[in-house]
């Protein structure tokens, strides 16, 4: 897979860049701003180099809200940049894309309207794909947390122009690469929902975590697992048989569970009809210990209910791992990888981002990387054209 500094020559060159810009808004304004600032130095790197850049990315919601109503649109994130130094035109109707990236000079920046407006997207469409490869001279991928879709900006694209990784997407692969020759003890820590998406990266991980913590809705079904009773607590959808994950050595479960009406409760005295919405204080005294003797550590998804407003654990958690971390603001002796949307969230609230050794733009993709050691998107960079 080539990268930035395998380009021979960028200046007067148009770049097809592919971020990700799905960022949460309100009110018109980008309220999380994470993955916007992961793309930059990319960003900043071309048009030091005198590059003509054409920016595209998807968003999904239109003012923090999923509503099939209401137009997604990635004008916020125009005015964002805009107003955070990087100038970019903002191209809203992708009729005029191809007369955009034309009348681009060296070190100029265009932001094109949500591409996934177009059907070809989503369907990985090589017609499509060739549309987008007219619009430049070189494609770079710098969107990782959307490289497990194989989606014509992510995948068909590469077969029609010279492909390389933009530098996030480097530092996702490098970065994330560490939990397959682990420091011990390895503590992994996996919260969130859906089981048997997860099933194939617990299996993996059982062979080399010391410790292996099911936290969030992925909890409930190991605890049922178990023979414990959760009352009306979501599971995941259709039957996953995990009784011989639960019950090797290295899986530590929740000792207590915050109910509903943020009441505590050990594991043992859940009722029929209460719903766990979080991780009790417990549980987390439990995890501080093996986050306290860790080497390495690598977390993804969420201890609580973050839509219901269960944090209290999530942050706690995320507190406890930032502590125990090396970096550049604590004293701490472990590495630590984490990831995951809610997980991003806590962070950013905390405002706690550097005391992690790394912190993933991806949620899915970082899940699918960790299985699978390679992503769709960064295949499609490695049999890319010439």
């Amino acid at each position: 897979m080539k990268t930035l500094t395998d380009i021979p020559n960028l200046t007067g060159a148009k770049v097809l860049v592919r971020v990700d810009f799905n960022v949460p808004v309100k009110n018109a304004v980008v309220t999380d701003d994470y993955r916007i600032r992961k793309a930059l130095p990319t960003i900043e790197f071309l048009k030091g180099k005198g590059a003509r850049i054409v920016l595209i990315s998807h968003i999904e919601t239109a003012d923090g809200v999923a509503d099939k109503t209401k137009k997604p649109t990635l004008a916020p994130v125009a005015d964002y940049l805009n107003k955070n130094g990087v100038s970019v035109t903002f191209v809203k109707n992708w009729t005029n894309a191809f007369e955009a990236s034309e009348t681009l000079k060296d070190g100029e920046v265009i932001l094109l309207e949500n591409i996934r407006e177009n059907n070809g997207e989503k369907l990985n469409d090589t017609k499509f794909a060739k549309q987008l490869a007219t619009l430049a001279d070189i494609y770079v991928n710098d969107a990782f947390s959307v490289s497990h879709r194989e989606h014509a900006s992510v995948c068909a694209v590469t077969e029609f122009l010279p492909s390389y990784a933009g530098l996030q997407l480097q530092s996702e692969i490098e970065n994330l690469s560490l939990a397959f020759n682990p420091a011990h003890p390895f503590l992994f820590i996996l919260g969130g929902a859906k089981f048997d998406t997860k099933l194939p990266l617990i299996n993996k991980f059982l062979k080399t975590a010391d410790t292996i913590f099911i936290g969030g809705a992925l909890a409930n079904d190991a605890l049922k697992a178990k023979g414990f009773e959760i009352g009306t607590s979501k599971l995941s959808n259709g039957e996953v048989d995990i009784s011989d994950i639960v019950n090797q050595p290295q899986i530590m479960l929740p000792a207590d569970v915050v109910i509903e009406g943020h009441i505590t409760k050990d594991i043992t005295v859940v009722g029929k009809s209460d719903v766990i919405l979080d991780a009790g204080s417990k549980s987390l005294a439990q995890l501080k210990d093996k986050i306290g003797s860790a080497k390495f550590i690598l977390w993804n998804g969420p201890l609580g209910l973050f839509e219901k407003g269960f944090t209290e654990g999530t942050e706690e958690l995320a507190k406890l791992i930032a502590g125990a971390t090396v970096s550049s603001v604590a004293g701490g002796v472990a590495k630590s990888i984490v990831g995951g949307g809610d997980t991003l969230s806590a962070i950013s609230k905390l405002n706690i981002e550097d005391k992690f050794t790394f912190v993933s733009t991806g949620g899915g993709a970082m899940l699918d990387f960790l299985a699978q050691g390679t992503l769709p998107g960064i295949k499609a960079l490695e049999d890319s054209k010439e």
